[in-house]
């Protein structure tokens, strides 16, 4: 059976691409990116999920603050709040991180060659968050093409293939797919403002309530934080 390993942020999406692996390979393992990004917390969430579901978790460190030109990783750029997802604009987010997912792809691919996994999955969708050009099938395309011409698979070893199954799905389908395949999101986290209580102000929280909304039930990081009299 072929070894595979999952971006995994703690998020919405990564969790269910975590256990939409996990369907198939046992042996998956998260893999966690500390960037330098301010909402510490998700790390927190990453760990705490792949503990829940027994399986390898391993955190690789890359200072992107030396980077900026974020407001995830430079203080200097303020985080855009909104009361609504119509005060979401086009062009390029002020959360969009210079390339990061292809750092984050070459070295997940660094990674993979040495412990000979051949997959690398990502939870990676553009319906409901079209600005990011890191996130488009052509670029995962390209990655791929990259990744098998610059590591030992031009040398006759096996290729790395990176997989993203959301590509097309809004967040409301991913979700239900996930629920599916009996994903827990009590414990994803998803606001950029760091914090477990969502801000419900950035864009990444207001995606995820409508998202939940669309579904016809109620988001169970919503429901955890009542239960444990929190909200």
């Amino acid at each position: 059976m072929e070894k595979n390993l999952v971006l995994f942020s703690g998020g919405i999406d990564s969790t269910t691409a975590l256990y939409w692996v996990l369907d198939f390979d046992k042996q998956t393992t998260a893999l966690t990116f500390d960037y330098g990004q301010k909402n510490r917390i998700e790390i927190q969430a990453a760990q705490r999920i792949a503990s829940m579901l027994e399986i390898p978790h391993k955190i690789l460190h890359v200072d992107l603050e030396q980077i900026g030109g974020s407001c995830l990783t430079d203080s200097s750029f303020p985080l855009s709040q909104m009361a609504n997802i119509s005060q979401i604009h086009e062009g390029l987010p002020t959360t969009y991180v210079p390339f990061r997912n292809g750092i984050f792809l070459a070295l997940a691919a660094a990674w993979a060659e040495t412990m000979d996994i051949t997959g690398i999955v990502c939870g990676f969708n553009v319906i409901d968050s079209p600005n990011y050009p890191d996130t488009r099938e052509t670029f995962v395309k390209a990655m791929e093409k990259a990744i098998n011409s610059g590591t030992g698979a031009a040398l006759g070893r096996k290729k790395i293939g990176i997989f993203a199954p959301f590509l097309n799905m809004s967040k409301s389908a991913i979700i239900q797919q996930g629920l599916a395949l009996g994903a827990d999101y009590s414990y994803s986290i998803s606001c950029y403002r760091g914090e477990e209580i969502p801000c419900l102000q950035c864009s990444s929280c207001l995606l995820r309530q409508k998202a939940w909304e669309e579904t016809g039930m109620k988001d169970p990081l919503i429901a955890r934080l009542e239960k444990e009299g929190r909200l």
